[in-house]
């Protein structure tokens, strides 16, 4: 389960806590979404535990889309970067 708590000043953040599974990506994605464009979007992983292959995917795209992975985890970041090499 993921948890999805939306703060913003100046910036929107939404602070991820938990496990990242093909059902809460589609709950932020429609979040995310619903963000007046224009504004600085950012995803604290922080308290992110446990990322599959479709959050790895979802989070490249995201970086795509010039949204900012704040406190991204190591492991998370290397898995990123080669699922962006291998495309």
């Amino acid at each position: 389960m993921l948890r999805i708590r939306r703060s913003a000043n100046g910036e929107v953040v939404f602070s991820l806590s938990g496990r990242m599974c093909l059902e809460d990506i589609a709950e932020l994605e429609t979040q995310i979404k619903s963000e007046a464009s224009g504004r600085q979007l950012v995803l604290d992983l922080r308290h992110v535990t446990l990322v599959g292959q479709d959050a790895i995917a979802f989070l490249a795209r995201c970086e795509a889309d010039n949204i900012t992975l704040k406190n991204c985890a190591a492991y998370v970041r290397e898995w990123i970067t080669r699922q962006r090499e291998s495309s």
